[in-house]
């Protein structure tokens, strides 16, 4: 395990000393606390990889399970159950959805408690007689709930919703809630921060 957590920690840039007479020695960080931050990214990245399954599945239950108790759905409208009547109404008129998320960049706070990440999402959508390409950035926000990784919120930032065959240059910007058809904020947002 050792001789692994190195290679790993080698690979990923982690200062590692060798050679101690009692095994493998770790830059300032110890191994346990290294342990820890890696795991917690693993299972961060998994929130972002089961939140994607549970949509396209429309499981329900599993995808406001994902969220902490105490998830801020809208004014004055907290809650798992709250939330997961949000996601019912606003999947209702959506057919298939194939949700692919890719660059996951996760910023870990000192408590070890929270971390803000920033996660890349390419979706198909059906809806209606649209097949739509969606490409998405989410900026998230985790909190640990009861041992587990949980999401605090999400923010979906658009790129573009374009059908599919349209070159998304020549959309105009997308109007939500009315159209969700059309370029997004990005890369705009990016410019601005």
């Amino acid at each position: 395990m050792k001789r692994q957590l190195c290679f790993l920690l080698e690979f990923s840039g982690v200062e590692v000393h060798h050679a101690t007479q009692h095994g493998t020695y770790i830059g300032p960080m110890d191994e346990t606390a290294l342990l820890h931050q890696l795991l917690a990214y693993e299972q961060i990245r998994q929130l972002a990889a089961r939140y994607a399954l549970c949509l396209d599945s429309r499981d329900l239950d599993g995808l406001a399970a994902l969220f902490v108790h105490d998830v801020n759905v809208g004014p004055e409208v907290r809650g798992r159950e709250a939330l997961r009547r949000s996601f019912e109404e606003s999947l209702r008129p959506l057919g298939t959805t194939i949700l692919s998320v890719s660059n996951h960049v996760i910023e870990l706070a000192d408590d070890g408690e929270r971390a803000t990440g920033s996660v890349y999402c390419s979706a198909e959508i059906e809806q209606g007689e649209h097949w739509l390409r969606q490409r998405i950035l989410y900026r998230d926000r985790y909190r640990k709930e009861d041992g587990n990784w949980k999401f605090v919120g999400r923010q979906h930032l658009l790129w573009y919703s374009a059908p599919l065959g349209v070159d998304p240059r020549t959309l105009e910007l997308a109007n939500w809630p009315a159209s969700n058809i059309g370029l997004g904020s990005l890369p705009g947002d990016f410019r601005r921060n």
